[in-house]
């Protein structure tokens, strides 16, 4: 299946209207060593991120509370690490983990989130194979995963049957991380996808599974395991983590404030005009979105006024406004300067097919099989 963002896409399903809590899970450690080069092991490069990315968070969010499921060099079962996201209800829960493969000229970061992904079935099967795979060294895996076999394709489509209810929320997060790893840190962009990771069966709040890079790829091997590296990389999760904060709070206000609004009577419209796109769009556009209001704003609204080629969509019973209609993505973040140089500095891309929302990382699916 596609990475479509479903018509019933929702921030306002998450528990609460604050992000107050995040788990950040440094995959593998102890006897585990992950994925293992000459010179590096996995395990010692995902904590080192981890542990910086928390920092961040820390440093710059003092509302947030941040715990990690290991902060040193010891295992922790697979089964443990999402019970620690459940206990201590978390908003958020980042798995981080680096890549291999056989091939040593394959590199680049990519997200994974639970699911089924038919177009790389097989890729997203060898992925989950090897981060699955850590169930072999804890003593009490028939206790916790019953007959689950990692080594099994059976087993790991049956995991993705467990779609969670908060798929929309994790694909939204995942292709922020993806956005800033190629824009600021100028990765690779394998994409967002979804495949049956053991380590996001159980969570019950938005949660996605980060390969950093390929230790198998030796150049991406020397950035992974330099300081540089992990800081840059620890850095853009900090900023998705940031832009899905700020999105998913203002959201929740704004909706908040509907619910408040429907209770009296509604106020007389002002004006029958409304902002509106006058030329035909391709099936494939980006556009800038700046504001959210569950009121639609009477276009002679100032916020209204310093911006070309004005859209709104109802979505989530919030009006979305846009500035901005591109056939390029990498327009649309350019654009997206301009927009927040204007004063929305919250400012973000959003894409659409056939004036339906859906993830930038579907649009441009979609774009490179049309051409």
């Amino acid at each position: 299946m596609g990475l479509i963002f479903s018509a019933n896409f929702s921030l306002l399903a998450q528990r609460g209207t604050k992000i107050k809590t995040v788990v950040i899970d440094a995959g593998h450690g102890g006897k585990d060593p992950g994925a293992l080069t000459k010179r590096v092991k996995e395990k010692d490069i995902v904590l080192s991120v981890a542990l910086k990315t928390g920092k961040y968070i820390e440093e710059n969010f003092k509302d947030v509370r941040v715990i990690y499921t290991r902060n040193t060099d010891k295992f922790i079962p697979l089964y443990e690490r999402g019970a620690i996201a459940n206990r201590n209800q978390a908003d958020l829960f980042i798995s981080i983990h680096c890549n291999a493969n056989n091939n040593a000229s394959i590199f680049g970061a990519e997200t994974y989130v639970l699911g089924v992904e038919d177009k790389r079935s097989k890729l997203n099967m060898d992925a989950a194979m090897l981060e699955n795979a850590a169930i072999l060294l804890e003593e009490d895996a028939s206790d916790q995963y019953g007959d689950f076999d990692p080594r099994s394709e059976e087993s790991i489509i049956n995991l993705t049957l467990f779609q969670s209810n908060y798929l929309d929320q994790s694909l939204n997060f995942a292709q922020k991380v993806q956005q800033q790893f190629s824009e600021r840190v100028g990765r690779k962009d394998r994409s967002v996808h979804q495949a049956g990771f053991l380590v996001l069966w159980k969570t019950a709040m938005p949660s996605v599974l980060i390969e950093l890079g390929y230790l198998s790829n030796a150049k991406e091997e020397a950035f992974l395991s330099s300081e540089k590296g992990q800081v840059y990389l620890a850095s853009a999760i900090y900023r998705a983590f940031k832009e899905y904060k700020i999105e998913f709070e203002r959201e929740n206000k704004a909706y908040a404030y509907r619910e408040e609004i429907l209770k009296t009577k509604p106020e007389p419209e002002i004006g029958k005009e409304e902002v509106v796109v006058t030329t035909e769009t391709p099936a494939v556009v980006y556009r800038v979105q700046f504001y959210a209001s569950p009121k639609k704003l009477a276009p002679s609204d100032a916020r209204l006024k310093s911006l070309p080629d004005l859209w709104f969509y109802e979505h989530n019973g919030l009006f979305k406004y846009t500035s901005g209609v591109f056939s390029s993505h990498q327009l649309a973040v350019d654009f997206q300067k301009e927009v927040r140089s204007k004063g929305f500095s919250d400012a973000f891309v959003v894409a659409f097919h056939n004036d339906k929302r859906v993830s930038v990382d579907e649009a441009q699916r979609l774009q490179q099989s049309n051409n």
